[in-house]
């Protein structure tokens, strides 16, 4: 079940967005009372309510807004449990002070902000003495790894217990805690209005990660990077298992750079089957296993890892043959008479581990192939690497090419107005390949249009590598154009509004 967080500063929107959320399916909503500028009136609260409720009202030493006294708090608390609401939060240090009465169930709750304490264990026995019906743990994230030690506390727990990290390395235990027996999660109204650090919206909690269905025999994947709350992957990955009919969730995972390996290692107590890999960990992954398929071992990069039926971990990298199909069947649809690469001129914008899959894909396509990156250096290494030539960034105008491939963020979204190559150096007839999928039609390619060039955007590249990976973590093939009109809906202009 989700619990649906509600923070207004007026009643009449509280009652309001209590209504909508009961029309689109919330079956728990959470109260916070503090949030309220005039004194609360709970009467008018909890008359006529439209799903069960949590009634709450943080202090700011919680990041809550009560303005008031200690007292006047705690007198709301217990007008609440005599006024009949289904729940009440009582933080540990006053639950002892404010006695069971009615059917009211008490929610002893601990909260951390600043970290997950070592002494954790020890917090959660202490806990167990409050007369609780249920008990909640909320400890912010400062490792992937804290993760693991509260869904250790609600897969262990005698009192039914809600236990997850905050902030964005929190992220999977707020999804996943179900799966290990959480009676509910805490969701936010709106993604404009988010009321713990981390929280995801209801919305997103319920089309994306469909929590409720979400159970012990669940199978688990997730992408990997630093950042990674901008990652598609999720939404993406989370639709096709779906449309698929397999019992499993998708999670974004921040994992820092230097934890990354330590994190792999921790998360294999919750089951974890496969990851996505992308920016900072594409090289470094290739530590984590030994087993390494030819396209991570030739890149020298890995975009995914999968276990098989025995537990045993390979590193490979979908982004090789997800570029190879992409650039040959534009080629195709260029000239049917000649879609190989063999003998064509390349030009490569970019020097990272996309970069690098698809540098090799060219190369041994046949492709002449030179790089131009901003770091010069880097573009110098990766042309030795490849065998290729290179060019300064400053000159990458001169270079006579029959494809131009963009793998930098340069008009990316947001920065939409940008482009990694001017509009005059395009040549009529060649094929301009833009890896960003963000928006689908960048202001590259729609300048390269305007040239009489033929384009592919990011988007086909970014599905086949996500259907590649797909395929990896479940076994079958995966549902590829129900995967690209996803992807495009996704990324359409009314959703990112």
């Amino acid at each position: 079940m989700i619990c649906v967080t509600l923070g207004r500063t007026r009643h009449s929107m509280m009652v309001a967005e209590h209504q909508s959320l009961a029309e689109n399916g919330a079956q728990l909503v959470e109260l916070r009372l503090d949030w309220l500028k005039r004194t609360p009136e709970l009467q008018r609260l909890l008359t006529e309510r439209p799903t069960p409720v949590i009634v709450t009202c943080r202090r700011p030493e919680e990041t809550g807004k009560w303005r008031g006294t200690e007292e006047q708090r705690r007198t709301l608390l217990r007008q609440a449990i005599v006024l009949g609401a289904e729940y009440i939060d009582l933080e540990v240090d006053v639950a002892d002070e404010i006695p069971r009465y009615g059917d009211t169930k008490r929610i002893i709750s601990y909260h951390n902000f600043k970290e997950t304490p070592d002494n954790l264990e020890q917090i959660y026995e202490e806990m167990e003495k409050q007369d609780a019906d249920y008990l909640k743990l909320a400890t912010m994230a400062n490792d992937p790894v804290d993760n693991v030690r509260l869904l250790a506390l609600v897969a262990e727990a005698e009192i039914p217990t809600i236990a997850f990290c905050m902030g964005e390395m929190g992220v999977p235990s707020r999804i996943l805690c179900g799966k290990y027996g959480s009676p509910w999660t805490y969701a936010t109204f709106s993604n404009e209005r988010v009321l713990a650090p981390g929280q995801l919206s209801f919305e997103e909690m319920r089309d994306v990660y469909h929590y409720d269905e979400i159970d012990e025999d669940t199978r688990v994947f997730g992408v990997l990077g630093d950042p990674v709350g901008h990652s598609y992957s999720p939404i993406l990955h989370n639709a096709a298992l779906r449309h698929e009919g397999i019992n499993a969730v998708y999670l974004p995972i921040r994992v820092p750079r230097d934890v990354l390996i330590s994190t792999l290692q921790e998360f294999d107590k919750l089951g974890v089957e496969g990851y996505s890999v992308t920016i900072p960990h594409k090289e470094h992954v290739l530590e984590f296993t030994k087993r390494h398929n030819p396209p991570a071992k030739d890149c020298g990069a890995a975009n995914t890892l999968y276990s098989d039926e025995r537990g045993k971990w390979f590193a490979t990298n979908t982004d090789y043959p997800a570029a190879l199909k992409a650039l040959t069947q534009a080629l195709e649809l260029k000239n049917p008479d000649s879609p190989r690469l063999a003998g064509k001129q390349v030009l490569m914008l970019g020097a990272g581990g996309a970069a690098k899959a698809i540098g090799l894909a060219v190369v041994r396509s046949g492709a002449g192939l030179t790089i131009a990156n901003r770091s010069n250096k880097r573009g110098k290494e990766l042309a030795e690497v490849l065998n290729c030539q290179h060019t300064n960034w400053e000159n990458r105008g001169s270079v006579h090419a029959d494809i131009l491939v963009n793998c930098t963020p340069v008009g990316m979204y947001p920065n939409m107005e940008e482009t990694p190559f001017a509009q005059n150096w395009l040549r009529d007839g060649m094929l301009v390949f833009d890896t960003i999928y963000n928006p689908e039609n960048t202001l590259l390619l729609k300048e390269a249009r305007e040239h009489e060039c033929y384009t592919l955007s990011g988007l086909e590249m970014f599905i086949l590598q996500a259907a590649e990976q797909f395929d990896c973590f479940v076994n079958q093939p995966a549902p590829i154009d129900f995967m690209r009109e996803t992807l495009r809906h996704a990324i359409s202009p009314v959703r990112l509004n």
